[in-house]
């Protein structure tokens, strides 16, 4: 059974509206030491914590973190956070 009714709503609707994000900044960078799925769990929360963070993507086998931020990213406060979770930024890729 469906949860939309059939002029296509959804009857489970909270009422909330989605918003898109346009001025976005996607920004790569090299981080060293990442060798399994504990090191991206851990650079995803310390990285996704820091207030502009929209999302953080991160390819341990490539050694690279995709971040996503509300405006131009803060260099020095990723590399801090990538820092306090044990792994080196090793600059933009």
């Amino acid at each position: 059974m469906s949860c939309c009714t059939p002029d296509g709503t959804c009857s489970t609707s909270t009422g909330e509206v989605a918003t898109a994000v346009t001025d976005a900044t996607v920004t790569v960078y090299r981080v060293s030491g990442m060798t399994c799925g504990h090191c991206k769990t851990a650079i995803t929360k310390a990285v996704g914590e820091l207030d502009e963070v929209l999302a953080v993507d991160v390819d341990v086998t490539a050694g690279l973190v995709t971040v996503t931020t509300k405006s131009p990213s803060d260099d020095a406060a990723i590399a801090a956070a990538v820092d306090d979770a044990g792994y080196e930024l090793t600059g933009r890729a």
